[in-house]
C-alpha cells in the first residue's frame, strides 16, 4: 500500500499499512462514508499528530483515547482543539495545572496545543477516527492496534521518551512501555470528573522539564502564544512550523476518496 507519511515515522511504522487489520479498517472507514456518516477530523488531519511531531523530534507523549465528536473541534492532536473553538473541560483543567505548577503560566484562549506538538510533544489517541456526535464509535475498528504499534515501537526503538498518563485507560498502556528505557508519569484524568483525584496537583509538566533539563534536552514551554492578529505574522510560529507543514494531505492514498473531504 503507498503512503505519504512524515518520512521518519514512515521508516518506523511502513509495515503496519499492508497488514490484514489496516485493509479491514479501510473498508470500515469506506463503509461509514457511504453511509452518510461524518467522520472527524477531516481525513488531512487524522495522522496530523505524526506530521507535527516527527518520530525524529520525539521527547514526550500525552495519550488520549478519542477524537472531540462535535464540529470543528478534532484536528488530530489529543486534548487539543483547532484554533477559534473554545477549550473543552479536560483542556480547561489542563491549563489549570499548568498555571499551578509552571511559573508565569497563563491561561489562553485558545485550545490548539500544535505548539506543543511542534516542540516533540506527541499527542496521540488511541482511536484516531469518530462518527460525528458518537463519542466511542470507531473503538475496536482496528486504530488500538495502530496506536499500540507506535507505543511499542517507540518503546523499542528509543530512550528516554516522558510517557503523561492520565486516567486508567492510558495507564494501562504502560504494559507497552519499558519502564527501565523511559520515564512513565501517571495522574487521574483532567477530565471535570476526576481531576480532583489525583490530576490537580500532579505536576506532570514541571516534571517533564527537570527530567528533560537532567537529560539535556530543551525543555517544553508549555505557553501557548497568543492568537495572531489579523493581517500580521508571526516569526515566531514560522520557526516552530513543521517543516512538512502542507504535505501531510494525504496519509494513505485510500483515504483520498473516502475521508479528505469529509
Amino acid at each position: 500500500m503507498a503512503v505519504e507519511m512524515e518520512p521518519s515515522w514512515l521508516q518506523v511504522l511502513g509495515d503496519e499499512f499492508d497488514k490484514d487489520y489496516m485493509i479491514k479498517l479501510k473498508q470500515f472507514l469506506k463503509e461509514e462514508k457511504e453511509a452518510g456518516y461524518k467522520i472527524y477530523p477531516k481525513g488531512s488531519d487524522i495522522f496530523n499528530a505524526f506530521w507535527k511531531t516527527p518520530f525524529t523530534d520525539l521527547k514526550v507523549v500525552i495519550l488520549g483515547q478519542d477524537p472531540y465528536h462535535g464540529a470543528n473541534q478534532a484536528h488530530g492532536l489529543s486534548f487539543s482543539v483547532q484554533k477559534g473553538i473554545n477549550p473543552p473541560p479536560s483542556l480547561k483543567n489542563i491549563y489549570k495545572e499548568l498555571q499551578t505548577d509552571i511559573p508565569g503560566f497563563t491561561i489562553p484562549e485558545t485550545g490548539d496545543l500544535t505548539e506543543w506538538a511542534e516542540q516533540g510533544v506527541l499527542l496521540l489517541n488511541a482511536t484516531l477516527t469518530v462518527r460525528a456526535s458518537s463519542p466511542g464509535s470507531h473503538q475496536k475498528s482496528g486504530w488500538e492496534t495502530f496506536t499500540d504499534t507506535v507505543i511499542n515501537k517507540i518503546s523499542e526503538k528509543k530512550e528516554g521518551i516522558i510517557f503523561l498518563l492520565w486516567g486508567k485507560f492510558a495507564q494501562n498502556k504502560s504494559e507497552l512501555i519499558d519502564a527501565s528505557k523511559h520515564h512513565i508519569l501517571k495522574a487521574a484524568h483532567p477530565s471535570p470528573y476526576s481531576a480532583s483525584n489525583g490530576f490537580f496537583g500532579c505536576h506532570h509538566f514541571s516534571k517533564t522539564n527537570e527530567i528533560l533539563k537532567k537529560e539535556g534536552k530543551k525543555e517544553i514551554d508549555w505557553q501557548i502564544s497568543p492568537p495572531t492578529p489579523k493581517g500580521g505574522g508571526s516569526a515566531n510560529m514560522l520557526i516552530k512550523s513543521s517543516p512538512f507543514r502542507g504535505q501531510r494531505g494525504l496519509i494513505f492514498q485510500w483515504y483520498y476518496r473516502f475521508l479528505f473531504t469529509c
